[in-house]
């Protein structure tokens, strides 16, 4: 009899394991390929205190009024607004970046107008980022556009962010890994290349995104190699897992090169991985001198962004809430008034390398 029991209760713990819960099934592909998402109804439903959208501080400010460039000093990027809308905007990225902290995390309340804190300096050259996502990258973020809070979800720095790794000693079999062999997740806990983002997310300079050739022998047409797939591999991992997506999302397995048996979000992931070289070599790789040490990475350059920065885990990042309809100083209409960007950083040599 305890036996039994004991059977039934080992049975009733691995049938629990297998997710036996309803589920819903959404065809992305040609029937008969397989190509469906898989979502299980209690998932779906699940309120996620990080996906929340925080409300506006307060009712949006009324149209017109004097420019915020007249009515304060060493305003550089949201002069063009009004100044009930620029007060109304610091409200809002104080309550999603710096709740604690308030304004002094980026001012000196004896001087507004100073920039003696860095945290300013970096806050004016990501409002500019912001507004270039929201005006210049829209075949990724579409009109739904982004705000600070995107990224930040209510801290100062984004939690989820990378760097380049750092160097082993190559001296050493333990130190010299050749990028692999370290499992994390931005490689799903694998043994795949950790350099990917380094690769193929770090500027304009990266390597574009290769898996498959088209011949069975090396030639001048096919130079795709192991390892190249590998770090192409590792990619998609962290992409499916950011999104919370399997390989079908984007691609048919028919054919996971052709781009004429691809669903429609292939696209958009193409113009994404573009927007995010874009956003860590033309934004936040340029504030490298501007950032002190401990907000550097190991080879002293600043953290940047990769997928799961804004998606955490689904795909559509605040589950396809869109905050920037209150506040239009994030994606202007007009020409954007912003200071002089400075010139994206030259590639590291750890990242112009290929892997071995």
């Amino acid at each position: 009899m305890l036996l039994r029991l004991g059977a039934v209760l080992a049975g009733a713990a691995l049938l629990g394991a297998c997710q036996l819960e309803t589920k819903s099934a959404k065809q992305y592909g040609y029937r008969g390929t397989g190509m469906d998402q898989i979502t299980l109804a209690a998932a779906s439903k699940k309120i996620d205190p990080i996906n929340v959208v925080p409300p506006p501080p307060y009712d949006p400010p009324k149209p017109g009024g004097r420019p915020a460039k007249e009515a304060y000093q060493n305003v550089q990027v949201l002069g063009d607004i009004s100044e009930d809308e620029f007060s109304y905007t610091m409200a809002a990225i104080t309550q999603w970046i710096a709740p604690e902290q308030g304004c002094n995390y980026c001012h000196n309340p004896a001087n507004m107008a100073s920039d003696e804190i860095y945290t300013k300096k970096v806050a004016r050259r990501m409002l500019q980022m912001t507004r270039k996502i929201n005006t210049g990258w829209t075949q990724h973020v579409k009109q739904t556009g982004v705000t600070c809070y995107t990224c930040h979800r209510g801290q100062a720095v984004p939690t989820e962010n990378w760097a380049l790794p750092a160097k082993g000693n190559p001296d050493t079999i333990l130190g010299n890994k050749h990028g692999q062999n370290a499992p994390m997740v931005s490689t799903a806990y694998s043994s795949l290349p950790n350099a990917a983002f380094a690769k193929y997310l770090f500027d304009a300079n990266s390597s574009n995104i290769r898996v498959q050739s088209k011949y069975s022998h090396p030639s001048p047409l096919d130079k795709t190699s192991v390892m190249d797939t590998e770090g192409t591999y590792s990619l998609m991992m962290h992409t499916s897992s950011a999104l919370g997506v399997n390989c079908t999302f984007c691609h048919n397995t028919d054919s996971f090169q052709a781009w004429n048996r691809s669903t429609p979000k292939r696209v958009g992931a193409w113009y994404g991985y573009r927007m995010v070289r874009d956003i860590n070599g033309e934004y936040i790789g340029t504030l490298a001198s501007v950032f002190p040490k401990h907000r550097l990475g190991p080879q002293g350059d600043p953290l940047k962004v990769n997928c799961t920065t804004c998606h955490r885990g689904i795909n559509k990042p605040l589950g396809g809430v869109s905050m920037v309809k209150d506040y239009p100083a994030l994606r202007p209409t007009g020409p954007m008034i912003t200071a002089a960007a400075a010139p994206a950083p030259a590639v590291p040599a750890a990242a112009a390398t290929k892997m071995p």
